[in-house]
């Protein structure tokens, strides 16, 4: 079985793509499961005044639903679509995300940590927001943050869990402890919720080119029994399952063995399949 669990289209603002096209692309490159998990729609920040095309509106969420369980159907036989949505964390607006995240029946739930206040440390545009910063004093609040996420047990996967090195911004080498120290407590958080992480491979065309996460922390997460899943993060249907014959050969490399997928918020491992 070949999967692919994070992808976006082009209700978000800054994909392309229908979910049609995704399905269709995913059956023609032989993918056996596809996770349709685009950007819960903002909360904290007005989207009038913030940056645009971050996330689909709030009154394309129902829209998205439909549209995905319609070609769930649709393609059943052909594909298995599963669908999802990715929940960006944000501390102190726990109750709004729950809300949404109940009032849909999702297969999955992937539980991403994009900003810190308002700044989305992953968007190209606010990279100026790194200038005097301390790099290491923005990673314990990413990684503290991280871990919140884990805890809510709103989610069912973590999602990129270092996407806070996209820029390449890294700790001073003589705090290498203790940024490891960060990763583990976020990890252990994970393992303690009971909930996956997944190898996310769109950091290879990143300018850090690195999966999220790195193998040091994939590593730890293999030694600590987390559940693990694959995702392209693609933002193009040309894009679907870019880089996850490197994810899955990784993967297999640590001794990874299974992989976790999803259906009505519920788990279940597959064998991990590699291919040439």
């Amino acid at each position: 079985m070949l999967i692919d669990y994070h992808t976006h289209h082009a209700r978000c603002g800054h994909a392309v793509g229908s979910l049609e096209q995704y399905v269709q692309r995913g059956i023609e490159i032989g993918l056996t499961q596809i996770g349709l998990s685009d950007h819960m729609p903002l909360l904290h920040v007005d989207p009038a005044t913030y940056y645009p095309e971050m996330a689909m509106p709030m009154e394309e969420l129902p829209r998205y639903v439909e549209e995905a369980f319609a070609l769930k159907e649709k393609y059943r036989g052909q594909i298995d679509v599963r669908v999802g949505l990715e929940g960006d964390y944000i501390e102190g607006w726990e109750e709004q995300i729950s809300s949404i995240i109940r009032e849909y029946p999702w297969d999955y739930v992937i539980g991403s940590v994009h900003f810190l206040g308002e700044w989305d440390i992953s968007d190209f545009r606010q990279v100026h927001n790194w200038e005097g910063q301390d790099v290491f004093a923005v990673y314990e609040r990413y990684y503290d943050a991280v871990a919140k996420a884990a805890r809510t047990g709103l989610y069912d996967i973590m999602g990129h869990l270092d996407v806070i090195k996209r820029f390449g911004n890294r700790p001073d080498p003589g705090r290498e402890e203790e940024t490891i120290e960060l990763e583990r407590r976020a990890l252990s958080a994970v393992k303690a919720a009971g909930i996956a992480m997944e190898l996310n491979a769109s950091g290879l065309s990143k300018p850090v080119a690195e999966m999220f996460p790195s193998r040091r922390i994939l590593e730890t997460a293999v030694q600590m029994g987390i559940p693990l899943t694959v995702g392209s993060d693609a933002h193009d249907p040309l894009k679907l399952s870019e880089h996850l014959d490197k994810a899955r050969t990784l993967l297999y490399e640590l001794g990874v063995r299974e992989l976790a997928t999803f259906e009505g918020r519920r788990r279940t491992m597959i064998p991990l399949l590699l291919t040439e």
